[in-house]
């Protein structure tokens, strides 16, 4: 088919923020799943599966027991948000802990050298804390503040680091041998790290770390219940979907075509032409 994956998932997954609280109840997974398509791209197919995934078996297994949880446990809870909160105090909840993960968007924004949209974010972030009363309210978006989305996994891509190997967290979802180091990176520029480990302590992070858990599952749900109706194979196509979707986060949303080449071609020994590197802003 001709429309990949990533043009599918990345309007919504731009709606969910990218990073997570310490509370390893997020399903990470969910972030990049919806209805667009049914059948994994071509070249995806094409590609051996041991190559993109030799952990296949376990990581079936993590995300079956992940999968099984969120539907036992987060699933449930999340229905009942969303049927009795209000609209509005939903909003708020995920404005506040959007712009409470921002300083990892900060962060990577730099790393990757785009310094202008660096302090642009820095900016967003100030204004979104003070003047929407810590970050309950986006104020900055109309002022012209756009909310960016990166984060370590990004900055390794765009240093030129590639992923070879796939891999399925449980209770995290799906990640790579890049972009799992951007998970302590995530904890470690996360106010509420250092609220537990400093200030308030677990009694208050704790509560709001699973309210942050609720409000990404509440955001996810009407894309699990279409893939849940359309996928034929959830794990392929979460799998399929996710290194897209990397890919298509790497670049910006405009990657060249050869980017949607399979993934861990260099480990099989073949010869690729040299990429351009992804742009620079």
């Amino acid at each position: 088919m001709d429309l990949s994956l990533a043009n599918c998932i990345t309007p919504f997954h731009q709606s969910v923020r990218l990073s997570h609280s310490r509370l390893l109840l997020l399903i990470a997974s969910i972030v990049l799943l919806s209805g667009c398509a049914t059948m994994r791209p071509h070249n995806l197919e094409d590609a051996s599966s041991d190559q993109i995934d030799p952990y296949e078996k376990v990581n079936r297994k993590s995300y079956a027991l992940t999968d099984f949880v969120d539907r036992k446990v987060l699933e449930p809870v999340a229905d009942f948000y969303i049927d009795y909160v209000p609209t509005r105090v939903q909003r708020s909840v995920s404005n506040f802990y959007d712009n409470l993960a921002y300083p990892n968007v900060v962060l990577n924004v730099f790393l990757q050298g785009k310094v202008r949209q660096g302090f642009q974010d820095s900016l967003r972030f100030i204004v979104n804390s003070s003047l929407g009363v810590g970050g309950l309210f986006d104020v900055a978006s109309p002022m012209g503040l756009t909310q960016h989305y990166e984060d370590f996994g990004q900055t390794l891509g765009v240093w030129g680091v590639n992923a070879r190997t796939y891999l399925f967290i449980p209770f995290l979802g799906p990640s790579s041998d890049r972009d799992f180091p951007g998970i302590p990176v995530r904890f470690l520029t996360h106010p509420l790290f250092y609220a537990g480990l400093f200030a308030v302590g677990a009694p208050v992070t704790v509560p709001l770390s699973f309210l942050d858990a609720i409000d990404t599952r509440a955001r996810l749900s009407g894309p699990m219940k279409l893939r849940d109706e359309a996928a034929l194979e959830p794990y392929l196509f979460v799998r399929d979907a996710y290194l897209q979707q990397r890919k298509h986060l790497i670049y910006d949303g405009n990657p060249p075509p050869e980017a949607y080449e399979d993934l861990t071609e260099e480990e099989s020994g073949k010869e690729k032409p040299q990429k351009e590197k992804p742009p620079v802003k």
